[in-house]
């Protein structure tokens, strides 16, 4: 019988934060020095020890007087005062301001006896008789008293306050060196999985190995949310070295966090670590992603698994973990963590449980806000990149409608939406003009999925290549061309000379996807052979061994080739070349940049303007096989 172990009956959202608020994060306080002190919270109250200033001073450059010797005086009939010296800022003045006397003064400086007003220079003049005061002041006039900015024994700042760089200043001004402050919550990092390989290991991808994502894109996370990340060495599915690690990680943290190993199979046995050394309180949240999540406690520390794919695990942290590591650091919720925008499509859902969608920002024409699903799976590492936020959708709602009102929660506070938004084609003479525009983002989905997403209105811009039969209501803003045909190995040891040869011969194709403008330039070559051999272009296709077998990026058919995985592939010169492969010509195609008719105004838009007519010349004669 098999000991897999299923999940438990799954808990809501509202129980799993609920569960995490019943565990104690909480550090002790701690003392740092001020100039560590910047972000920090502050554990108690800091009164003043001191006058700031700490002395009577002037706050303006003008002479120090004493007023009663102004009264009356006018630009008609100025107060003639014998000048007796000069007081600078940082000096201990060296004169006594008597009756009938002023002394020159500057901002700042530590007002003389006897003086308890400043004449501004403006409104003197000097004469032979000594400085004409063509203005009457009142005592204290442009003098900053002792205690005026801060109070000896007063409250300067009080537990709870945030230390930003005014805050700083305050305590800088006050003397203090060292402040008491509420402690970072030490966050222990595990990550699980045989499969995983830190940044920076060798690499086995026939292994099936993929390097760990989880757990340096967590500790940032962490580290945002105002907790301190600690990475333990990578733990496989060993029983054994799980348990060791997570013991030590919960014995020196506050928080243990795993990513990986959470679901319910047979290999992933951490959930049994949990409820042998610790308690374990919640295995499973009616959410998606992140339904294989964990929370419990081991020995006193609080533990809270998450999935292991990326984007899962970032969307539970984001939404039931970084919260808690907030107030446990007593940091406030950003004010930017949350947005507004208006669903740029309709999105269908109906799984009957908390939806927590990836979603990008796009601003229209007008500054209306766009939110539109980024939703590759789980496991798409992209997605961190093209996604800035979820949107929760409740378990009961059917879909949410084009223009409707949503709320997003950032995964960053510094997200922005991209200045320049584009889909569409990938291509290396694209990747060359996007990097002398600011701030773009572009999601190479392939030509038709770029032509359909401009239609929707959610994209600034589409590059697209390839024949189509789809008019579209854009405006072109440049293009150029590039020459395509077939990827061999270096030499091309099967003398490959065209398309014939993959439908007569025994050769193993790699193809592009079905989205890629390449493989629409295909398939109209194919549909051409078709006619002239009078038959259909479906038999033509079905005698190639691997038309179906397709990759994504423009460089991974001649990879496959390079790696002896396929005899030809589908690609570019450029990428043939680039790699040292063979390449057998079949023709060229344009690529073409369409924007959305409503922001070609846009500045983003115009940016990508400017980089075509200025830029793309350069760009092409450095790319072989392209023309502008």
């Amino acid at each position: 019988m098999s000991d897999r172990r299923e999940f438990r009956d799954l808990a809501s959202p509202a129980e799993a934060r609920e569960a995490i608020d019943s565990l104690d994060l909480s550090p002790a306080d701690e003392t740092v020095s001020l100039d560590e002190a910047r972000g920090r919270v502050l554990a108690g109250r800091i009164d003043a020890a001191l006058d700031v200033p700490g002395f009577d001073r002037a706050s303006m450059d003008g002479y120090a007087v004493r007023a009663r010797d102004t009264f009356g005086a006018d630009e008609a009939d100025p107060a003639v005062l014998d000048q007796i010296g000069a007081v600078h800022a940082g000096a201990e003045p060296d004169v006594e301001v008597t009756e009938g006397t002023c002394a020159e003064i500057s901002t700042g400086a530590v007002m003389p006896p006897g003086a308890d007003a400043v004449v501004k220079v403006e409104r003197t003049d000097e004469v032979d008789a000594g400085v004409a005061i063509r203005t009457s002041v009142a005592p204290g006039d442009a003098v900053m008293v002792a205690g005026a900015d801060v109070a000896a024994g007063s409250r300067a700042l009080g537990p709870g306050t945030l230390l930003t760089p005014r805050e700083i200043g305050l305590l800088s001004a006050l003397g203090v060196d060292e402040v008491p402050v509420r402690g970072r919550p030490t966050v222990g990092i595990v990550s699980t999985g045989d499969e995983l390989v830190r940044p920076g290991g060798d690499l086995n991808s026939d292994a099936g190995q993929i390097y760990d994502v989880n757990s340096y894109t967590i500790a940032a996370g962490v580290e945002e949310a105002g907790g301190e990340a600690v990475l333990y060495p990578h733990a496989g599915d060993d029983y054994d070295e799980m348990e060791r690690l997570l013991v030590e990680a919960a014995e020196e943290c506050d928080l243990v966090l795993s990513s990986g190993s959470t679901s319910a199979s047979a290999v992933d046995v951490i959930y049994r670590v949990i409820e042998t050394e610790g308690d374990l309180l919640l295995h499973g949240v009616s959410v998606k992603p992140g339904k294989p999540m964990l929370v419990g406690r081991l020995d006193d520390s609080a533990y809270i698994g998450l999935p292991g794919y990326p984007v899962s695990a970032l969307t539970i942290f984001q939404t039931f973990v970084a919260p808690a590591i907030r107030e446990a650091a007593a940091l406030p919720e950003p004010r930017t963590a949350t947005v507004e925008g208006e669903m740029a499509v309709q999105e269908r859902y109906g799984e009957g449980r908390t939806r927590l969608m990836p979603v990008g920002l796009v601003d229209d024409a007008d500054g209306t806000r766009l939110v539109y699903p980024v939703d590759k799976g789980s496991g798409a590492t992209t997605s961190l990149v093209e996604a800035d936020g979820v949107v929760e959708v409740d378990a009961d709602t059917a879909y949410l409608a084009a223009g409707e009102q949503v709320t997003v929660q950032l995964f960053s506070p510094d997200v922005r939406p991209p200045a320049l938004f584009g889909v569409g084609e990938d291509d290396p003479a694209l990747s060359r003009l996007l990097d002398h525009v600011s701030q773009p983002r572009y999601l190479d989905v392939g030509s038709r999925q770029g032509r359909r997403r401009l239609r929707d209105g959610v994209p600034d811009v589409a590059v697209v290549s390839g024949p189509s039969d789809r008019d579209l209501d854009a405006v072109e803003l440049g293009g150029w061309t590039r020459e395509w045909g077939l990827v061999v190995p270096p030499g091309n040891p099967d003398d490959v000379d065209g398309l014939a040869d993959l439908v007569d011969r025994d050769l193993r194709f790699v193809n592009r996807a079905v989205d890629a403008g390449l493989r629409a330039s295909l398939d109209a070559e194919l549909e051409r052979l078709a006619d002239e051999r009078d038959t259909d272009r479906r038999d033509l296709t079905d005698a190639i061994d691997g038309y179906d077998l397709t990759v994504k990026g423009f460089e991974s058919p001649a990879r496959k080739v390079l790696a002896g995985d396929a005899a030809v592939g589908l690609g570019l010169r450029e990428t043939a070349e680039t790699l040292d492969c063979g390449f057998v010509p079949l023709g060229t195609e344009s690529v073409t940049v369409l924007a959305d008719p409503d922001r070609a105004a846009k500045p983003g838009v115009e940016s990508l303007q400017q980089a075509l007519d200025t830029r793309l010349d350069d760009v092409v004669d450095s790319l072989s096989g392209y023309d502008a």
